[in-house]
């Protein structure tokens, strides 16, 4: 009996709490996260011309790659900048694959026989993984960055994949806790649609259209895939079925965008409040965390 009654007490106790609600209607929220950063050394390039505007943003860093250790070292010389661990149990592009950061034979049912993570969901959950060593892995990507020298303030899941399931999820909340992390969409972010799979020429209208339709209401979160549009990251192809054609050029394109005079002019003119991670953290603290009932797991 008393063990129904303490669930019964935790259950209303939940359901008693909301999102926090740091707007206060006079101005939006904006918070703009680039993912994939340390993924390339194109990634690295445009995420350094992004702090040099002086634009605040968060930068996801992907500590498997191999050009993470790039991105540590600009992003030492740039401690204002609010990192976050990309968490990554995919390599999604032909020819330049990553694996586990614990070692393949520590994690064997996440990587394929070459010791690579799988490049989509379907396939990393079709070879069955265990939750076990799904642990192991992230753990390790979450030390390395800890041990780096950045400052970490939150967790993230690149192509969405470490949240896909319901001992997934459990699983990076406990992490997150562990810890002392912050992880993106449990602060009440409401996403703002991405400028991913908008046409390259149409990015940056798209981009002003969405600042001047901002919520007063929520945190709004714009997820951005930044790059510079060189030989290397032309050569680089999605195995996904999502993956868009002349990625490089639309990773461009949503960097100059970012860097555009006209962003800045739209954000002045709608008075958007820019927030980082680390700031709405500050704010809200890591107890206000909340899981949203729904977490974005199209594409990237």
């Amino acid at each position: 009996m008393k063990k129904w009654l303490l669930i019964l007490c935790l259950i209303l106790v939940l359901s008693a709490r909301s999102f926090p609600q740091p707007v206060s209607g006079e101005a939006p929220i904006l918070l703009i996260r680039c993912d994939d950063i340390g993924m390339c050394h194109a990634v690295n390039m445009a995420a350094e011309r992004l702090i040099e505007s002086k634009l605040p943003f968060s930068a996801s860093v992907m500590f498997t790659c191999p050009w993470y250790q790039e991105a540590v070292d600009f992003l030492r010389r740039h401690p204002h900048i609010s990192v976050g661990v990309h968490l990554t149990l995919n390599a999604e592009w032909k020819n330049y694959r990553w694996g586990p950061v614990a070692g393949w034979k520590a994690v064997v049912s996440l990587t394929d026989s070459c010791g690579y993570f799988f490049p989509s969901r379907a396939l990393f959950f079709a070879h069955q993984p265990k939750l076990k060593e799904v642990e192991i892995e992230l753990r390790a990507q979450i030390d390395r960055a800890l041990t780096s020298g950045l400052s970490i303030d939150y967790l993230d899941y690149h192509m969405s994949t470490a949240v896909s399931t319901e001992p997934l999820r459990k699983l990076i909340e406990k992490l997150a806790q562990e810890y002392q992390l912050g992880i993106s969409r449990y602060f009440g972010e409401m996403d703002i649609e991405s400028m991913y799979a908008v046409a390259i020429a149409n990015k940056a209208d798209t981009l002003f259209k969405r600042i001047n339709e901002l919520s007063h209401e929520q945190v709004n979160l714009l997820v951005c895939h930044i790059g510079l549009d060189t030989p290397e990251m032309a050569a680089m192809i999605d195995l996904n079925s999502f993956g868009l054609p002349q990625m490089s050029q639309h990773r461009q394109a949503e960097l100059q965008a970012l860097l555009s005079e006209e962003f800045r002019q739209h954000l002045q003119q709608q008075n958007v409040q820019l927030e980082t991670y680390r700031s709405l953290i500050n704010k809200l603290g890591l107890s206000n965390m909340m899981r949203p009932q729904s977490l974005n797991q199209s594409g990237k």
